[in-house]
């Protein structure tokens, strides 16, 4: 392993800001365990897209979903107890991370100092409603990636100096009868990616009533913009992110935008995993993410091989011929799962610096001009 890979997360890409956010202001509330009668207060989305709304072929992902519409899922006693797991002095001392694509995030914490929040995502209610919006069983990734934090603070004097330019701008484009680039477009909270697992639920932690923008931004099929609002506190917004081109935007009128990101995947093992670690190795504790990446992915291939041994001895017992091409394509499956498994685990890491191979429209890009010479 090279030496970054080893070193801890706040030693290695400590941003250079200090946090405007006040530890000690923490809002007291009681310490018991997750109750999902107590915590959950979930009212279903009003509307949801599928791959082919957003002009992208229905197969695309592992399921025909691609975005929900933001929808109530927790409790303000619930997210309160989550504001106080990730802003304690531990997690923002050993779990922050910096990259070209955010500033401040917050990573590998729960379940050693968020108990609640590790409790919250492994419920089998919050699992189900998950499940029932993205319309495939799930479960969550693995422990390192359960409320990943993205973070955007800024002081009142510059929350009001960006809403004094916005409205000077508004003003300005409704004289002259323009409409320029947006103002939460410009500098947005994370850029444009793809996330490197299939599903994630993005939860709102902040109080979001005087905000204007912080939209999620989708890139679709034939290249337009979607914008799905952003979620109030307690709110929450599904998506299919590993196929999916998009960035969260900037907000304007608040102080602070605090945001939690699981993720999920399938949770049968014979659907196609396509987990990859590109935008997750420069922002992690690698022996961890390595480790916690190969167990499940170990854990899948074992009940495969299970299953599939099963399947030959009871074909045996019937007196029936093992079909020989089925089980090489098996086979060449379960090669093709451990060769993508070894190519994503690379040893040298680069902290903080993710390229651009995670963007669909680079890849296509390149796929465009490799057919131009190829011709």
């Amino acid at each position: 392993m090279a030496t970054p890979d080893t070193m801890l997360p706040f030693e290695t890409m400590k941003p250079t800001f200090e946090p405007l956010i006040d530890h000690s202001s923490v809002v007291a509330i009681p310490n018991d365990e997750f109750d999902p009668r107590k915590h959950i207060d979930f009212t279903p989305p009003t509307k949801t897209y599928t791959m082919g709304d957003l002009s992208l072929p229905e197969d695309t992902g592992v399921s025909p979903f691609a975005v929900s519409e933001p929808f109530r899922l927790f409790t303000t006693e619930a997210i309160h107890r989550m504001r106080a797991e990730v802003l304690s002095k531990d997690v923002w001392e050993s779990c922050q991370y910096s990259s070209n694509l955010a500033q401040c995030q917050l990573r590998g914490f729960a379940p050693r100092f968020a108990p609640f929040i590790y409790d919250t995502w492994k419920n089998p209610e919050t699992l189900a409603i998950v499940s029932k919006i993205a319309g495939i069983d799930l479960v969550t990734e693995m422990d390192f990636e359960i409320g990943h934090i993205n973070i955007s603070v800024k002081s009142e004097k510059q929350k009001e100096e960006e809403l004094r330019a916005f409205a000077e701008k508004t003003s300005t484009e409704a004289d002259e009868g323009i409409a320029g680039c947006p103002w939460e477009d410009d500098k947005p909270i994370v850029d444009w990616h793809t996330d490197s697992y299939p599903f994630v639920c993005v939860t709102m932690l902040s109080d979001c009533t005087n905000m204007i923008g912080g939209e999620t931004a989708l890139r679709t099929g034939n290249g337009e913009i979607l914008k799905v609002r952003g979620p109030q506190m307690g709110c929450a917004v599904v998506l299919q992110g590993r196929y999916i081109e998009h960035q969260a935007l900037r907000a304007l009128g608040t102080a602070e935008r605090i945001t939690m990101v699981t993720s999920f995947r399938p949770r049968c093992p014979d659907q196609r995993d396509d987990t990859v670690l590109t935008t997750v190795r420069a922002i992690s504790n690698i022996p961890e993410l390595y480790f916690q990446f190969s167990e499940y992915r170990l854990e899948i291939l074992e009940e495969r091989i299970r299953n599939q041994l099963k399947f030959l001895r009871e074909t045996k017992r019937s007196g029936k011929k093992v079909d020989t091409p089925k089980l090489k394509r098996f086979l060449y499956d379960q090669e093709r799962f451990l060769a993508h498994m070894n190519k994503e685990m690379i040893e040298d890491v680069k902290m903080g610096e993710i390229d651009d191979s995670h963007l669909l429209s680079q890849r296509s890009t390149k796929r465009r001009r490799s057919s131009s010479v190829a011709s």
